[in-house]
């Protein structure tokens, strides 16, 4: 199984973590962390490096922040350099994240971070409001 450690500003990962044990039920080899203003960016690496060392059990640690060039991202990179078998995802959103936990046991990490940004791009779109007269979409059908 593939690892999974989400990280983000404040309480992204923790409110992520809420909603996604709401979806998909408590996961293994997962971990949420929050970048506090009371954690250093030294301490988030150690965080983060320790997250990763919990859940990398052969088949690689898929790390996901929330915004491209934040302090989670760019540390996240620093453990590119000597850390083997994680990939970075960045602009993670809760499609994503659900998505990868249930997916996580049937892909490569290749093949599940191409899967998580496509989904990304997909779960990403101008909702507008739909014609009385016209039939109704499935889309307004209760989700999850």
């Amino acid at each position: 199984m593939i690892g999974i450690v989400v990280v983000g500003h404040i309480n992204f990962a923790s409110g992520i973590q809420s909603a996604v044990e709401a979806i998909v039920g408590e996961q293994p080899q997962i971990r949420f962390i929050d970048f506090l203003p009371s954690t250093s960016a030294e301490q988030l690496q150690q965080h983060m490096a320790d997250a990763v060392a919990e859940c990398q059990q052969g088949q690689g640690v898929l790390l996901m922040t929330d915004v491209m060039g934040g302090t989670p991202c760019n540390r996240a990179i620093a453990l590119l350099a000597n850390t083997p078998n994680i990939k970075v995802v960045t602009g993670s959103n809760l499609p994503m994240i659900a998505n990868a936990c249930l997916e996580r046991d049937e892909l490569t990490l290749e093949q599940l971070v191409e899967f998580v940004i496509s989904l990304g791009h997909q779960s990403i779109s101008e909702v507008q409001q739909v014609d009385e007269e016209e039939e109704t979409p499935d889309l307004i059908d209760d989700g999850l």
